[in-house]
């Protein structure tokens, strides 16, 4: 059997992509398990990231969990009926 390197604790994606780019996943077979993952494709420059307040964040994760939709979904509409009120 070949000796291969052992995968390391990655920091940064550009780390990953250096190990995967020289290495097989094919030869670390055994340590991988079968995932299922939704991609949602769309112009990185539209993403816009938005810090919030801790106890804001929590209402909102419980408000959106109560009614079922993710938190970006409610902000989206929120916002979304706000900016067409001032419109």
């Amino acid at each position: 059997m070949k000796t291969r390197d052992p995968i390391p604790e990655f920091e940064t994606l550009n780390e990953i992509a250096d190990f995967w780019d020289t290495h097989s996943t094919a030869d670390y077979e055994d340590l991988t398990h079968e995932v299922r993952f939704e991609v949602r494709l769309g112009q990185t420059n539209e993403i816009q990231p938005i810090v919030l307040l801790p106890e804001l964040s929590e209402t909102l994760e419980t408000l959106a969990r109560t009614r079922g939709v993710s938190v970006e979904t409610l902000v989206n509409v929120w916002l979304t009926e706000k900016v067409l009120e001032l419109a």
